[in-house]
């Protein structure tokens, strides 16, 4: 596993799987970032191969298109990220495929429902080859002010609010892709925002655990205080209980383990993700909580009392010295697609074509004068 920063303002990627949307968003935030160059470097889309047109800002842009993964690692040998957007049928082999290639160092999985066998197999193969897995079923990472995976953080209108256009002092690890969305803008209100912020994936094997990534913030210096967001089922974050325990974190960690009313139920409840099912008492989201808290963690007694613990962890730093809060700057404007813009009544387009033989005026369109129904039961051409 890595053991400080994953990426930089520098970093590119390689996308499995054309999807245009996630892929413009990675690209309007680069812009929003002021980042000189975009950070999708190439796409890889199996059996076909040319360029994909999108925007950088104002400037569309040709993305090349290459049809196997060997291909496109050869073509761009300094993308060093690979973002696989496959189903669950092939997310493991093209992620294996990936791993494999010496340029690949980070490889995120979106899919969910990858067979846990093949999950075991791509976590063995990435640690005894120093590389990082995020995933699978998670909908990535984001360095704040540098580069982001996909659809992480959401829209535009969310990315500035949350203040994710620039780095700020915290260090952000969830199992929750949706609930990292909702942290980042918890964290934005109370603090000067995220330095980095990754969402490991739901499964009851993620590539990555919640404390591998402790770790790496720990010795990152920019990140100066860490949120952790876990949830019952499983043990992972008893890996973060032991390396609080050793002493190996020296940042304040603030944690809280989601689930702690699933106690309210008769029988055992299976939350949304698929490791979030409580398999016995060291498993459950009070245990966990009471165990972070006695490791040395800032553990709230609520989910509704953690925004104030993390603004209350936050200023004690900066009273200490240890934070100066990052200056605010204003981000540039996105220019805005001219479908939504028509659709929202803010330009409007000129017609392309004008037709003085077609009429639509009346009950029935007409052609030369001819009804359509007529045009149609006659059999007539146009």
């Amino acid at each position: 596993m890595a053991t400080g920063q994953l990426f930089s303002r520098t970093t590119q990627a390689l996308f499995y799987n054309y999807k245009q949307l996630p892929i413009q968003r990675m690209l309007d935030f680069d812009f929003l970032c002021g980042r000189e160059t975009p950070s999708v470097a190439g796409i890889i889309n199996p059996g076909a191969e040319g360029f994909q047109k999108l925007f950088f800002g104002q400037e569309e842009i040709a993305i090349p298109v290459h049809s196997t993964i060997e291909a496109a690692c050869a073509a761009h040998p300094t993308a060093d990220v690979f973002i696989n957007f496959a189903s669950y049928r092939s997310a493991a082999a093209s992620s294996m495929s990936a791993l494999k290639q010496p340029t690949i160092r980070v490889v995120a999985i979106i899919a969910e429902g990858v067979p846990e066998s093949d999950t075991k197999q791509l976590i063995a193969y990435a640690r005894s080859n120093n590389k990082v897995v995020i995933g699978p079923a998670t909908v990535g990472g984001i360095q704040a002010g540098a580069f982001k995976i996909g659809d992480t953080a959401g829209t535009i209108d969310n990315i500035v609010h949350c203040k994710l256009y620039r780095p700020g002092s915290v260090g952000f690890v969830s199992k929750s892709g949706g609930m990292s969305n909702e942290m980042y803008n918890t964290i934005a209100r109370v603090t000067d925002g995220i330095y980095e912020g990754i969402a490991i994936g739901g499964d009851v094997f993620p590539g990555s655990t919640l404390s591998d990534h402790i770790l790496r913030f720990n010795n990152i210096p920019q990140v100066k205080m860490m949120v952790v967001l876990g949830e019952l089922g499983g043990r992972d974050e008893y890996s973060l209980v032991e390396a609080l325990k050793q002493g190996k974190v020296n940042k304040p960690v603030v944690a809280w383990v989601s689930g702690t009313c699933a106690r309210l139920f008769k029988s055992e409840v299976q939350f949304g993700h698929a490791g979030a099912k409580s398999g016995g008492e060291m498993e459950s989201a009070q245990a966990k909580n009471q165990a972070l808290r006695e490791a040395g963690a800032v553990v709230p007694t609520s989910y509704e009392a953690l925004e104030a613990t993390i603004k209350e962890t936050f200023e004690q730093l900066v009273e200490e010295g240890k934070i100066t809060p990052v200056k605010e700057v204003k981000p540039p404007q996105i220019p805005e697609d001219l479908n939504s813009a028509i659709k929202s009544g803010k330009v409007r387009a000129p017609t392309h074509i004008i037709s003085t033989i077609s009429d639509d005026r009346g009950e029935e369109p007409c052609y030369a004068g001819v009804p359509m129904s007529s045009i149609v039961e006659q059999g007539l051409g146009v």
